[in-house]
């Protein structure tokens, strides 16, 4: 079955953990989807990485995002700033998000912070948040043979070190996902 993939805003939140992050990149480049996210969200994810992580160096988050932003040349949105204020969420800080992703006719917002986009804020923009666990696993849903792929890639070019099936399963199942790695441990052979 082939479709067009559909935009998607990747929140800060999932694109802070490396693992998570990498793999959302590689199902991105799948073409199951189009990542999506813009400077402030950008921002956010690296600012927040540095403050809590004093070994890394700034240049190597910016080369990360760097890196991400070459790999997928479509993912940057910009141009969502004035729809800003008129975006009604509990938190005002998390607006920019759904501004993002009305401006890049994106229908969902993928994050760990579910509370802090309520449906009923959302209906209005035609917009659903769902958690990373149902995102990849609606993908694996859509094309298990692009998920497994995608997952296989990304396992395989773990070199710091390299990861075992098992230890893979077990950092995904750390970083949230117990859903996904259910349906991945059928196909243990092919990650």
């Amino acid at each position: 079955m082939t479709h067009s993939p559909c935009p998607v805003v990747l929140d800060a939140c999932v694109l802070y953990p490396s693992l998570l992050r990498d793999l959302l990149m590689h199902l991105g480049l799948t073409g199951l989807y189009q990542p999506k996210w813009s400077p402030i969200i950008e921002n956010e994810w690296q600012r927040n990485l540095l403050e809590d992580r004093p070994d890394l160096k700034p240049e190597q988050i910016k080369r990360t995002g760097e890196l991400m932003n070459q790999a997928l040349p479509d993912a940057m949105v910009t141009g969502f700033e004035p729809l800003i204020a008129s975006i009604e969420l509990p938190d005002v800080d998390d607006r920019h998000v759904v501004a993002t992703a009305i401006c890049s006719n994106s229908e969902i917002i993928v994050t760990f912070n579910l509370k802090d986009f309520p449906q009923q804020y959302l209906d209005n923009f035609f917009i659903e948040a769902i958690h990373p666990d149902d995102f990849i696993t609606d993908l694996f849903d859509l094309n298990q043979a692009l998920v497994l792929s995608a997952v296989n890639k990304q396992r395989r070019m773990m070199r710091r070190p390299p990861k075992s099936v098992d230890e893979y399963l077990d950092a995904l199942l750390r970083q949230g996902l117990p859903q996904t790695v259910k349906e991945l441990s059928k196909f243990r052979s092919l990650i």
